[in-house]
This record gives C-alpha cells, structure tokens and sequence, in this order.
C-alpha cells in the first residue's frame, strides 16, 4: 500500500538524484553512528532522528526539541539496535504522516498507521461494447515491465473503432510501484506531465507520461518493447475510485486530475497521497520516509484523501453511472 515502497534499484536512484539535486527540498545525508554497545544503540537512533529531520515532509513543523526528548525516553537505555525499535516506533507516530514506515534487516516492518484503507471487494462491471474498460491493480512485484504490459495489451484488446470512452478502474489498488501502473495506462491517459511531488519547502518533482514511458523529471523509469496507442486520441474517460486506492493507486487516480474529458466516481480515496523515499540506515535496514506531498497537474497538492467528483457508494450504481457520464458527458 505503500507509495515507492518495492522500487527497482533504478528507481530508487533516480528518485535519490531528483531530491539530493533539491527537487523535493530535501537537505543532505548525516554521519554514521559509532561507539560502544549502549552508545550504538544511541548513536544509531539519534541517526534515525537525523534523517527524520532532515527529510520528512513534515519536518518544518516539528518541534525537533521535544520529538527528540520523547523519542530518547522511549529507548530506555537501549543496549542494541533491536532494542530501539519501540522507540523508532514512536519516532514514526510522531512523524504524523501515516506513510512513514520502517523495514528491519528480518524483514519486519514498523509503522504507526494512521488510516484505515479498506473498502468492498470490487465487482467488475458489464459494460457496453461502445465503452473500453482497464482494471489497474496495485503491484510491488519484480518485473514491472510484464505488469505494464499487461495493463497496455488490456487497452489493446478492448480498444475498437467507435469507443464513446473509457474506463479506468482503480477501486481496490493498494499501491507499490506507480511507475509501471503509469507506464501501462498512458495510452488512455495521453501524452502529458500528470502530478508532481512537492516538498515543504516548494521544491518539485515531475511525473509524465511521453513516448511509451513514465518519467520523473523527464527521465524515463519504466518502459515499455511494445507500445500501443489508442484509436481515439485523449478519449472521455471514467475513473473508479475507492477507500482502497491508496498510494500509488492514488498517484494514479491524481494523474487523471483535471485531465480534460475526465470525471472520478465512487469513494474518496485511503488518503496517502504523498511520496515516500527509501534511506538506508547503517545495519541495512531501510526507513522509507515521506518526503512530499502529491499534486495533480495543475501543482493543487493533496496528501490526504483523493475526493472523487461524484460519491457514489452502490457499486451497481457505479457502472451505470460511469456509463452515463461517459456516453452524455452529463
């Protein structure tokens, strides 16, 4: 459900370059911690605060002072670095952005949620034959270029001479990796910069969509051997949305932010729609920190829930109207 969260090693450094060259108005790296056992262990969490401070989105509106005495309280003379994770735990809930998490060496995961992204199993819905219809679903899995793929060979087979629309189905897409979900709806999307991430201090990041990729910056990140372009350039579209599209499911439902010839249905979306980013920390553990906030095409943020233009909680009624819509454009 995490936005960034099981970034290819590319990615990721394309995202570190993008905020070390100031686009999200993150500052530099902190020193290493050294010393004896306790000292370690103190040294190692005082480090986790560093980057904390130095990176978080919310990182100007934090007393450091009083963040740092309760996160210190909370280790109760740790003698190991395990034995700091109740007080990182802390750390993380006092952070506020209910993105934040932290994964240890074993692979256990530490976060202080502070939303609830749940909804209904989606039903897929009948559509007429003059309406294309793509689900994209969440995806942090190793090889992004298939799952692209997949979502671009969909749009292949319902694209057919006549489309009043589409419809872009993202009820239910917990997230992981926006990049290969942006590269395989781009030919429903069109040609366009889609969002940015915007740091506290104004800096920005660009996402788009152009010549079959997705891109940061104007860089590519995900790629496609074979791209497909629609029949009906910039076509009406409908997307679907609900309290389960979190993350990158949300970074997607903002790339469609006012695209022309576009309207939401269905349910605000879970409300992370802000950008996490991946340090490391001396053990080789990761604290994938939130570092921006999400923004449509117009730079209008959001970092919290995606409103959708027409609530409408029947999944029944959804599909008809979506259907509707698209069909009338009323």
């Amino acid at each position: 459900m995490y936005h960034l969260q099981e970034l290819s090693l590319r990615i990721r450094e394309m995202v570190l370059l993008a905020v070390a060259s100031g686009a999200t108005g993150c500052s530099g790296s902190v020193d290493a911690p050294q010393g004896g056992p306790q000292a370690a262990a103190a040294s190692y969490l005082e480090y986790v605060v560093a980057t904390m401070r130095a990176n978080s989105v919310h990182r100007l509106r934090i007393d450091w002072t009083e963040f740092t005495k309760t996160v210190n309280a909370a280790a109760n003379q740790a003698t190991s670095i395990s034995d700091t994770y109740p007080a990182i735990r802390v750390a993380i809930g006092l952070l506020g952005d209910g993105h934040t998490f932290y994964r240890t060496i074993t692979g256990v995961t530490l976060a202080v949620p502070t939303r609830s992204c749940a909804a209904p199993a989606p039903i897929r819905p009948t559509v007429p034959a003059n309406i294309g219809y793509v689900r994209i679903e969440g995806y942090s899995g190793n090889m992004p270029a298939e799952f692209a793929q997949r979502i671009q060979d969909s749009i292949r087979t319902h694209d057919r001479v006549g489309l009043a629309g589409w419809i872009v189905d993202l009820r239910g897409n917990t997230g992981g990796n926006m990049w290969p979900m942006v590269a395989g709806v781009g030919p429903v999307l069109g040609e366009a910069t889609l969002g940015y991430f915007i740091g506290p201090t104004g800096g920005e990041t660009m996402w788009e969509y152009r010549d079959g990729a997705s891109r940061l910056n104007g860089t590519p990140v995900q790629s496609l051997l074979a791209t497909y372009r629609v029949i009906r350039e910039n076509p009406r579209v409908a997307v679907l949305t609900d309290n389960g599209t979190a993350s990158s499911g949300e970074a997607v439902a903002i790339s469609f932010r006012k695209r022309p010839d576009t309207r939401t249905f269905g349910g605000g979306t879970c409300g992370l729609s802000t950008a996490n980013q991946g340090y490391a920390m001396p053990d080789g553990a990761v604290l994938q920190l939130t570092t921006a906030l999400m923004a449509d095409r117009t730079k209008a943020s959001y970092g919290d829930v995606v409103p959708p233009d027409e609530v409408i909680t029947d999944q029944g009624q959804l599909a008809q109207r979506a259907v509707a819509w698209i069909l009338t454009g009323q």
